[in-house]
């Protein structure tokens, strides 16, 4: 893992032996000829013509990545979102279906509820413990099944196996989205995924400055098993002139092809030759760094398990989760460094709590070398409705935990501190009406004798 997250992809390829990636700013590329940029656009020959389809820096992080997941193919885009979007569109057409875990990021939540709905594309979320659920959700017109490998921001841990058996006996392809996760610990493809995302924002770049994306395909995805429920790639394609399936007679990914020809150019999402170089630097680290924050995760989760004031702790590593023979099976390195905790007072507890953390950082991003925290009811989750936060499980009092590269002892203190304005919160008081009224005009001064018990209706202040 870290010889191909330092050396994958780069042998000192540039003209000038630069050591390091460099990286490429330009728009365009000179060719030689005529014939060689016809060639190129005829899809004869491999190279660059204009950034917007692709670069030699993002190139250099494509093959790294392939490497990483052992894929096939690697499209670099210019986010997360972008990356789940162009995946499923890559995928999906008017009139098809998306099944989908109810534990999802709340953007790609919405993203399903809304855009995809627009797209007259409909969706069905299962719980993803429910094996049942996913294959009595899978109809005819099901064209992708998709999941967190670690969700968030509960931390909940899928038997992607078994959900992938269910999905390919339907002929169903099953994306993932393995943000969370990284390669460094989990790697879908072998456990049965067909197309993997990330926002490499996160825990791939690892320090916060870069926005970006990935799709990989795994390489188990071959629509050539069944052209007529995927014409797009197995027929010869109007705008472009080629059969996209056909890529997959050379070991490469049609379905990326076809990704990055249209969804890619004609989004604009396209990831610039600096960011790419950012979260090559970051992959340099990601080996120590996930295991550094996944044992620190493991460590505070446990210790705020059954403190006052908690009510719950979400975390793999907590007593009684049902997902901890997954954790053992198929996360031997550890499950990441983002959990969330559920305070017993509702977001009153929640804003206290983060409000007196002085080392944490009150942000929405996850990954970063800085431990973050965020109130998703608020924040990431605060466009669902109701019920979709619950089944998320997200209450009023979930704060995200986002752990980064601090030392154990200095985040404990600081959730020490946090929790101790959460206990410091004052609890609600019964008082007589005729007290309230008082005090409201009276500040503090103590109601006149023979007032304080003339009224007794009571209401919690």
């Amino acid at each position: 893992m870290s010889t191909a997250a330092i050396h994958g992809g780069w042998r000192a390829r540039d003209p000038h032996g630069a050591v390091v990636p460099p990286i490429y700013a330009t728009s365009a590329y000179a060719h030689p000829s005529h014939e060689s940029l016809k060639a190129l656009f005829a899809r004869r020959c491999e190279g660059f013509a204009y950034s917007r389809s692709g670069n030699p820096t993002t190139a250099v992080l494509e093959e790294r990545i392939a490497l990483l997941e052992g894929g096939i193919g690697v499209i670099a885009v210019a986010s997360g979102q972008a990356a789940t979007t162009i995946a499923l569109c890559a995928l999906l057409e008017p009139g098809s279906h998306v099944v989908a875990s109810n534990r999802l990021y709340g953007g790609t939540t919405e993203f399903l509820d809304d855009t995809l709905a627009d797209l007259a594309v409909t969706s069905t979320t299962v719980d993803p413990w429910d094996l049942d659920g996913w294959e009595a959700a899978i109809r005819p017109e099901t064209r992708a099944v998709l999941l967190e490998s670690i969700a968030n921001p509960g931390a909940e841990l899928v038997d992607l196996p078994a959900i992938a058996e269910i999905a390919h006996r339907y002929d169903v392809p099953v994306v993932v989205d393995s943000t969370l996760a990284s390669p460094a610990l989990y790697r879908p493809g072998d456990h049965g995924a067909d197309v993997i995302v990330h926002s490499a924002t996160k825990y791939l770049g690892g320090h916060g400055t870069t926005i970006a994306g990935l799709i990989v395909d795994t390489g188990r995805f071959d629509p050539r098993r069944r052209p007529e429920r995927w014409q797009r790639l197995t027929t010869p394609n109007r705008r472009f002139g080629v059969t996209f399936a056909d890529d997959y007679e050379r070991g490469c990914s049609g379905l990326l092809s076809y990704a990055r020809a249209k969804y890619v150019t004609d989004f604009g999402a396209t990831l610039p030759a600096a960011s790419a170089q950012q979260i090559l630097v970051g992959i340099e680290t990601l080996d120590l760094r996930m295991d550094r924050i996944s044992a620190t995760a493991k460590e505070l989760a446990s210790r705020l398990h059954e403190r006052p004031g908690v009510a719950r702790v979400n975390h793999p590593a907590i007593p009684g989760r049902r997902d901890a023979a997954i954790a053992a099976r198929d996360f031997p390195r550890g499950t990441s460094g983002v959990f969330s905790v559920d305070l017993a007072g509702g977001e009153d507890a929640a804003a206290a709590f983060c409000d007196a953390l002085e080392l944490f950082t009150i942000a929405v991003n996850i990954g970063d070398a800085r431990s973050l925290v965020c109130h998703p009811a608020t924040t990431t989750h605060s466009h669902l409705t109701p019920e979709q936060r619950a089944a998320c499980g997200v209450t009023d009092g979930t704060v995200r935990i986002s752990i980064g590269l601090e030392d154990l002892t200095d985040l404990q203190a600081d959730l020490d501190r946090a929790l101790a304005a959460v206990a410091a919160l004052e609890p609600p008081r019964v008082v007589p009406t005729a007290d309230r009224a008082l005090a409201d005009v009276q500040g503090k001064r103590q109601a006149p004798a023979g007032t304080e018990h003339s009224e007794r209706t009571l209401h919690i202040v």
